[in-house]
């Protein structure tokens, strides 16, 4: 796994689907988001730092 982004240019939200993961990367719990019509588009940060629903509202 690589933490280094790259830019994919322009697309429309219509040209994927984007879903949300808790998943473990190195023994640690990670959200994961990602487009699962694409390879290697996703981004992941530890759960302790994502906004949970209730706050974000």
């Amino acid at each position: 796994m690589t933490l280094e982004a790259e830019s994919v240019g322009s697309q429309s939200a219509d040209d994927g689907s984007v879903v949300a993961a808790i998943d473990e990367i190195d023994g640690r719990s990670h959200l994961v988001i990602a487009d699962i019509t694409r390879d290697d588009v996703w981004l992941s940060m530890p759960e302790r730092d994502a906004v949970s629903l209730e706050t974000w509202r």
